[in-house]
């Protein structure tokens, strides 16, 4: 029974539920670098793996992804532990001048 489980094709729904815990994942990254840097990842692979079409390729980048994904939370704490003593310019409010 796991084995069928294991070996089904994702549906849409959890397809785009991973994308959006990437999203909400790259929010919590205190560096605009890399947190800009793992929206845009994420959106790529997104993209990337929207041609597959092979249900056992599709299983296995849903897999992958969700191993980026646990990943990616690990590096959030990591990185909310190391702030920088100063914000990014990219993270400034924009004042005329």
């Amino acid at each position: 029974m796991a084995a069928a489980i294991a070996s089904s094709s994702p549906s849409p729904s959890q397809i785009l539920s991973l994308v959006r815990s990437f999203i909400r994942v790259s929010r919590q990254f205190p560096d605009y670098n890399i947190r800009e840097y793992t929206k845009r990842r994420a959106i790529d692979a997104f993209r990337q793996n929207a041609k597959l079409s092979e249900p056992s390729s599709i299983s296995e980048a849903f897999s992958f992804g969700k191993s980026q994904l646990d990943v990616a939370k690990r590096q959030a704490v990591v990185y909310s532990l190391y702030v920088p003593p100063l914000p990014s310019v990219m993270d400034l409010p924009n004042k005329p001048f």
